[in-house]
């Protein structure tokens, strides 16, 4: 199997993310079934190799370069464009097409069905991040009420809800580097996590979003949007509430109903999907059906949905309804 690369623009402090640690944790698995190292394009750093030092002194045919970091794909592309190149992709809404010589790994199923709209033609893989063991029930007992993510968090929960809620419970925000996640989520009974209006304002989408699974794994009860690839995984009335629901009281109503009640946890089964092992033994297969890709791409490629084509394809249809009413 060729060598894997992966692509980033740095691992620094500066580039720290849920995409860069979704990243790193992929390599790590990707290890177990070939050599997979971490490639560095815009800083260069002392422990990892420097794209242009590699496309220098590698054997291009026996390796495969993996493209995530959205705003840099298009770039990284048209750079690559002789050698082979896998799109992971997170977020979605970029703007940009992608070449059908380019599989595509989608980390929710969100994001796959938007490139299955836009690159019908391409080699197309689910593949959801996985989550660490250490995110379980610890069942100890939990001095938080209400555990607030400020990071990508609305205006209304910060300036209107926290505020609220500080009232009548204990709310802690969760706005800093937290060293054992897994433990503060253990001590709280709510979890509030609210990404829609961030996405919106971004123009992109959420990619998975990890920590409100987290919390779920650890025994909190969520309330969190379900915007984009949160709804993946996110059930209200089921598995979560939803938060931000037409108003204020709304909201407070149906926090302090779940702080006086004791909610079902979500079963430890839900979970299974998203753990490394389950994560990696799908990775492998994939990584099986991309080589396989790459060694017989053959006979004349599909056209691409461009906007020419597109053009085409409504003026067909247009022409195709006239034709069948004039018929009648």
């Amino acid at each position: 199997m060729r060598k894997l690369y992966f692509l980033l623009p740095g691992t620094t402090q500066k580039f720290g993310s849920g995409g860069l640690w979704a990243e790193l944790k992929l390599a790590e698995l990707a290890r177990q079934f070939c050599e997979a190292e971490i490639v560095t394009y815009r800083q260069r750093e002392s422990d990892r190799p420097f794209l242009e030092d590699v496309l220098a002194t590698e054997d291009l045919a026996h390796c495969t370069f993996v493209a995530s970091w959205g705003f840099d794909v298009k770039r990284l592309v048209a750079r690559l464009k002789h050698c082979n190149v896998v799109y992971h992709a997170h977020s979605s809404g970029y703007g940009f097409n992608l070449p059908v010589a380019v599989p595509i790994v989608a980390a929710s199923r969100n994001t796959m069905g938007y490139w299955g709209q836009k690159s019908p033609h391409s080699p197309i893989f689910y593949l959801p991040n996985a989550i660490g063991q250490e995110f379980c029930d610890r069942h100890q007992a939990r001095d938080i009420d209400v555990l607030v993510q400020t990071r990508k968090t609305s205006s209304y929960v910060l300036e209107q809800l926290v505020p609220a809620l500080s009232q009548f419970c204990r709310v802690e925000l969760l706005d800093r580097y937290v060293e054992d996640l897994a433990g503060l989520f253990n001590r709280a009974r709510i979890y509030v996590y609210d990404s829609a209006e961030y996405w919106a304002a971004s123009g992109v989408t959420e990619g998975f979003g990890l920590p409100p699974m987290e919390a779920m794994a650890c025994g909190c009860w969520v309330f969190s949007s379900v915007n984009s690839a949160l709804a993946d995984y996110l059930d209200p009335g089921f598995n979560c509430e939803k938060i931000a629901v037409y108003s204020l009281d709304c909201d407070l109503r149906r926090i302090q109903a779940a702080l006086q009640g004791r909610r079902s946890q979500v079963d430890a089964a839900f979970f299974e999907d998203y753990r490394a092992e389950a994560v990696a033994k799908k990775l492998g297969a994939i990584l099986v059906e991309i080589d396989a890709f790459f060694d017989y791409r053959t006979g004349d490629r599909l056209p691409q949905l461009t906007r020419w084509r597109l053009g085409q394809l409504w003026w067909q249809q247009k022409w195709g309804k006239l034709r069948r009413k004039i018929g009648r």
